[in-house]
């Protein structure tokens, strides 16, 4: 199956796909910054790569996000849209924050959370 010429793959053996279903605590920092305490989250599981915790988009006040022009997709979960995280301070860390706004079926509960670069941003549980 293809969306726009782009590959739509299933999760299966060969490439597992989990997605918590309770909501796990987190806290939010960038630059020793405490950005967001409490915050939501559901954990995704995917194949060999390292868990992400997918946060309520709720839990950062809407003036730290600025939407960005770039996308990437991922033939499991769909088109991500991203955001630039603006700090405090009014510097931004670019393409911080990806969010799936219409993620397949298999991976419907992140739509709407926010993904966060490791290198970035820490999000820790509480």
């Amino acid at each position: 199956m293809t969306q726009d010429n782009r590959p739509v793959l299933q999760p299966g053996p060969e490439h597992p796909i989990s997605v918590s279903d309770s909501e796990i605590q987190t806290e939010i920092s960038a630059r020793d910054t405490l950005i967001a305490t409490g915050a939501a989250a559901l954990e995704l599981r995917e194949h060999v790569y390292p868990p992400v915790l997918y946060v309520d988009r709720a839990a950062l006040p809407a003036e730290r996000l600025e939407r960005s022009e770039h996308t990437s997709w991922c033939p499991y979960k769909g088109e991500a849209n991203y955001f630039h995280l603006v700090l405090e301070d009014g510097s931004k860390l670019e393409n911080a924050v990806w969010t799936y706004e219409a993620p397949f079926e298999a991976v419907g509960a992140i739509k709407d959370r926010l993904g966060f670069y490791a290198d970035k941003v820490k999000v820790t549980r509480l």
